[in-house]
């Protein structure tokens, strides 16, 4: 049995879809399925049981699972309730982390790009306790995640024992099916593309720093099917463990990711430019851009999807289509 932390969300569910293609249905999703519709992200899955979160600590006890995959968290960078965050994201991972150890099962979990705050310290994988000290994120949930990469690298440094296969996944920024729950945490081309598509004029942030062009403002993107993609190989790779970033190492703008969706609509741009909230500015990133050596060098052969090929598939598969979910 495989078990599956967030496999109702977006993630966690085209994870669950991937699983399922591979011929496991024994997969087990732990997740709050809520009122606003995640449980559709499953809707075409098979199951062995959905547990919530706060059984789950029961539900483990006795259990014997082929490998545990942690990628349940609350991951909207605007939220401030402190204690929530640390007891979701940071304590519950740790007692997974804990129950992998001792029940000897491959733990595989979603850190984040956040965890680079604004990327002053670059963003390279390393996963000494030292270089991780010297990130200062920007926001609760990177911090949360942070800490976590922090507690295994001091373990790592103890020289404590761990789960025979440990893997964090900083993940840059995912687009793709299933993401329609996350309200204003959606890819902005999810969140644009009834705008475009209706014709409507669409709207990007303009710049706040000099040196960078309204609508510059650069991401790595990278499509979900590539995170999964990741993810597999992993399961398939027991022996691979460490901190990996999971990008696709080229960073483009919002602006190209959105000229890329009028392309593939064959319509013409219609983009103007509008001043980013006060809130959000202190903390808002202009540039992120992953370094993939350390999981090249572990052996992962997978490839990365081009911005416009990803933007291709997922509006001709999903978007622009009756049925959007995977």
């Amino acid at each position: 049995m495989l078990l599956v932390t967030g496999g109702a969300g977006f993630i966690g569910s085209n994870l669950v879809a991937a699983l399922n293609d591979a011929g496991r249905t024994d997969v087990i999703v732990c997740d709050e399925l809520g009122s606003e519709g995640k449980w559709r992200n499953l809707a075409k899955r098979q199951l062995a049981d959905v547990v919530p979160p706060s059984d789950l600590g029961e539900w483990l006890k006795g259990r014997r699972l082929d490998a545990v995959l942690h990628m349940g968290a609350i991951s909207a960078t605007t939220v401030v309730d402190g204690d929530l965050v640390m007891e979701r994201n940071f304590r519950s991972s740790l007692r997974l982390l804990d129950w992998c150890t001792a029940s000897a099962t491959p733990f595989i979990y979603a850190s984040s790009a956040a965890t680079y705050g604004d990327g002053a310290q670059g963003f390279v994988d390393e996963p000494s306790l030292a270089a991780l000290k010297t990130l200062r994120p920007m926001n609760l949930y990177g911090w949360s995640k942070h800490l976590f990469d922090m507690a295994i690298a001091a373990r790592v440094e103890r020289g404590e024992q761990l789960p025979p296969q440990y893997a964090g996944l900083k993940f840059f920024n995912v687009f793709g099916p299933n993401e329609y729950h996350k309200g204003s945490m959606m890819s902005v081309l999810t969140r644009r593309f009834d705008d475009i598509k209706a014709g409507h004029t669409l709207q990007l942030f303009k710049s706040h720093r000099d040196g960078i062009a309204d609508g510059d403002q650069r991401r790595d993107f990278i499509y979900v099917d590539d995170v999964v993609r990741v993810m597999m190989w992993l399961l398939a790779s027991p022996p691979v463990s460490g901190l990996f970033n999971v990008g696709t190492g080229q960073a483009r703008s919002f602006k190209d990711m959105m000229l890329a969706a009028y392309a593939t609509l064959g319509a013409t741009p219609r983009i103007e430019y509008i001043d980013m909230p006060e809130a959000i500015r202190g903390s808002y990133q202009y540039f992120t851009q992953s370094k993939v050596d350390r999981l090249l060098a572990a052996g992962y052969n997978g490839g990365f999807t081009a911005l416009e090929d990803a933007v291709a598939h997922y509006i001709g598969g999903y978007l622009d289509s009756a049925d959007r979910f995977r």
